[in-house]
């Protein structure tokens, strides 16, 4: 699904205008972003938590040429599925399975 594809899907359930529906995507993604850069979890219940890793710095090879290299420490966004979204993934996929 695109963004276009979900924000048309949020304009038809929402009973609202596609730019209404922008508007809110744009907002929630908006404050998601802010939250993590200032290092706060998201926690949305029944979807999961966006969160910052941080990640060290490691000494690695340059697939090119062979010689080693130092990876520089960065944070990196990640987001944890909550138990309710693997469940209903996972009861679509059976259902799927069994036809």
């Amino acid at each position: 699904m695109t963004k276009i594809e979900l924000i048309t899907a949020l304009a038809q359930k929402g009973n609202c205008t596609r730019k209404e529906a922008d508007d809110a995507l744009e907002l929630v993604t908006s404050v998601i972003i802010e939250s993590l850069i200032a290092g706060e979890k998201v926690h949305l219940t029944g979807l999961g938590t966006f969160e910052i890793h941080e990640r060290k710095a490691k000494e690695t090879k340059n697939p090119r040429t062979g010689k080693p290299m130092t990876t520089p420490a960065k944070k990196a966004p990640a987001f944890r599925a909550s138990k309710n979204l693997k469940e209903a993934v996972n009861q679509k996929d059976t259902a799927k399975k069994k036809k």
